[in-house]
């Protein structure tokens, strides 16, 4: 497990998976929390089985249907697997949950206690602003932020174009690529989404210290196996 450390309000929970403590094997070894990657429908039910029971979580995780978009939903109202990147709950016992393998997982809350959030960060919803729909959708006015596992700085490799349109949302973004060969750049997905936090006021960010693709006996990376498992990222409030 990574250790979720950001203060917030009481009552508020997170959890943050490593690849290990589950049953499933080869690529997916082995806590695999996705069913859409390959892995046994049993083998990825049974591993949910242990996140729910290790973590006691009071409802199952509204799992999404990501799609590296821009779309929010509120998890209060969920019954089927919603086409989504983002959820949010104003509600007590609704387990939030997006699950990555490079890709940025960012928690949020309010520092009221009373609104959180999980949002996917791939680029390509960073770029269209899943980020700011996800905060523009609770009316929690003041809140922080936590970023889970993504790759790393040193190996996020991204196309001109990638690093152009970024630059022309925000300038300010051109601070987070690195030249790296003729027409391409290292990207710094952690220094993105704090940059595009901190234009919409949010500068209370904890986490960003990890890359999924290097650290090979914690997390799975699809940049480095393109074949393998999900982490989740989880957050609840308990009251």
């Amino acid at each position: 497990m990574v250790t979720v450390d950001w203060p917030v309000a009481e009552g508020i929970h997170a959890v943050s998976t490593v690849r290990c403590g589950g049953i499933s094997l080869g690529a997916y070894g082995s806590l695999n929390l996705a069913m859409h990657v390959g892995d046994s429908a049993q083998s990825v039910s049974q591993n949910r089985n242990i996140l729910r029971q290790k973590w006691l979580l009071p409802s199952e995780p509204v799992w999404l249907d990501q799609t590296h978009s821009s779309k929010v939903i509120c998890a209060d109202t969920a019954t089927v697997m919603p086409v989504a990147d983002a959820s949010f709950t104003g509600q007590p016992g609704i387990v939030c949950a997006v699950l990555t393998a490079d890709c940025l997982p960012v928690l949020l809350a309010d520092k009221k206690g009373q609104w959180i959030g999980a949002v996917h960060c791939g680029w390509r919803g960073l770029l269209a602003g899943v980020l700011e729909n996800t905060l523009m959708a609770m009316p929690g006015v003041d809140f922080i932020a936590w970023f889970g596992p993504a790759i790393g700085n040193t190996i996020f490799e991204v196309g001109y174009e990638v690093r152009d349109a970024f630059v022309k949302k925000n300038p300010n973004m051109e601070a987070a690529f690195k030249v790296f060969g003729k027409g391409y750049f290292l990207a710094d997905i952690y220094k993105l989404a704090r940059l595009i936090l901190k234009e919409v006021g949010i500068d209370d960010i904890y986490g960003g210290t990890y890359c999924t693709f290097t650290d090979t006996s914690r997390f799975f990376s699809y940049r480095r196996e393109k074949v393998t498992g999900r982490m989740v990222s989880l957050i609840w409030r308990e009251f």
